[in-house]
């Protein structure tokens, strides 16, 4: 019985084998050029079906992590402010910090690149086949209060508990209101161990407990996120500059 190439193209999008469907009409030619036996033919097909999934899944990975723009260890600038630890910063690249559920802290002024290192340490983590999620405070707080008022807040902080790594950007930029503190605890806590969580910060750590408007509940939240942490402190000039118009 003969059978067409696009017959079998068409029974591989039913069974969305994308991958194979996708490359096996060059992979035919290619082994009828190089005289590949039938083994050979199919191992090269299961490949390209691997190598698209796994392309596609961190497609979905990245989507959901929200990036803000194109961030990586590769775009930044070491050059730019010379006290940066670049070995600590490199060394934290690895992620090895993921596998021991550590979190990271990286606090310093507006404009030393606090964002830029936490989504590139996402990207990193991203690569090595992690979830990631890159949120900021207020975006959690507000997320966790909409749980709240749909009473699905136990289900969504299960979900968050669950993401490999958290990025929490800009903590204590506004202060934390009641209910905000003891849901930020809540996250915190679910995560502690378990997870990882990268927070940045302008302020300094012996500030971050001022940021809860119940003070006891402030020093538990921060105790557990200091906890083992990587510390990343940031000095010097900032990266943002106003545009200057030369005449």
């Amino acid at each position: 019985m003969s059978i067409s190439l696009s017959t079998i193209i068409e029974k591989l999008k039913v069974l969305k084998l994308h991958g194979m469907k996708n490359s096996v009409t060059a992979r035919y030619d290619e082994a009828t050029k190089n005289q590949l036996a039938p083994i050979e033919f199919l191992s090269l097909l299961i490949e390209d079906e691997i190598l698209d999934k796994e392309q596609r899944r961190y497609e979905r990975r990245y989507k959901k992590a929200s990036f803000r723009g194109i961030k990586t260890i590769e775009n930044f600038d070491f050059g730019f402010n010379p006290k940066i630890n670049q070995k600590q910063i490199r060394d934290l690249v690895t992620c090895q910090f993921v596998k021991e559920k550590s979190p990271v802290i990286i606090v310093g002024p507006c404009g030393t690149g606090k964002t830029h290192i936490a989504q590139a340490l996402g990207h990193a983590a991203l690569q090595q086949g992690c979830d990631v999620v890159c949120t900021t405070q207020s975006k959690l707080s507000e997320e966790l209060k909409i749980a709240q008022a749909t009473n699905t807040y136990e289900k969504k902080l299960k979900a968050i508990a669950k993401i490999d790594v958290l990025i929490i950007d800009d903590f204590g930029l506004k202060p934390l209101r009641t209910p905000e503190d003891e849901n930020m605890h809540d996250v915190i806590s679910e995560r502690y161990e378990y997870s990882t969580t990268i927070v940045t910060s302008n302020l300094s750590l012996d500030e971050w407990q001022h940021a809860f408007p119940n003070q006891l509940l402030g020093v538990a939240t921060v105790d557990r996120i200091r906890h083992n942490a990587h510390i990343v402190l940031l000095e010097g000039k900032g990266y943002r500059k106003p545009r200057v118009n030369k005449k």
